[in-house]
């Protein structure tokens, strides 16, 4: 390894660090358990995985699991990409190195799941209702959380745009599930 590149990657560790020592002292300044925020958000990633668990329908349980992993995949990746590059955040958080943990694990992916089971269920179009969803989460649960701090938007990021993160998750994770279960159908046939 080339001595430029040691003294760069060295100073990117020891910078990490230092961002987790912040994120560690601002998490226990203005996001640890003396606050209401902190409890909202642990409502938030428990009270959609109890209704997940008296509601899904065991016969369509891998399917709708694997899908509901797949978004959740993806929503925290989006996320992590977007709190990396100062896109948005989330200023209250369970645990500082999990900053939107109650969204990506639970909520979002949570909602999307139980929207797959009742299209599924009610022969309606996924496609057609996740748009609704999307536009739901986007347009009506951001602002109520832009208001109330839960997250902040930054470098001219705006609801369309989360609207489009949405659909777009969505799509992928859809378009992965189909593809597993055309590979399990051309494998029994």
């Amino acid at each position: 390894m080339k001595e430029k590149q040691l003294e760069l990657l060295n100073k990117i560790r020891s910078m990490a660090e230092e961002l987790t020592q912040f994120h560690i002292e601002y998490w226990k300044s203005f996001s640890d358990f003396g606050i209401w925020q902190f409890w909202v958000v642990i409502l938030m990633l428990i009270v959609p995985l109890i209704v997940l668990f008296i509601s899904i329908d065991k016969g369509k349980i891998l399917l709708l699991g694997f899908f509901g992993l797949n978004y959740h995949i993806w929503f925290a990746y989006v996320n992590s990409i977007g709190i990396s590059l100062g896109l948005w955040e989330y200023p209250y958080q369970i645990a500082p190195f999990l900053p939107s943990f109650s969204l990506d694990a639970s909520f979002v992916p949570v909602s999307f799941m139980l929207l797959y089971q009742w299209t599924l269920n009610h022969k309606r179009n996924i496609y057609l209702y996740s748009v609704l969803l999307s536009a739901i989460f986007a347009f009506a649960l951001k602002p109520i959380m832009v208001n109330l701090h839960f997250f902040h938007m930054f470098k001219g990021v705006n609801y369309v745009h989360l609207f489009l993160f949405y659909v777009a998750l969505f799509i992928v994770s859809k378009l992965i599930t189909n593809l597993f279960l055309w590979l399990q159908q051309k494998e029994t046939q």
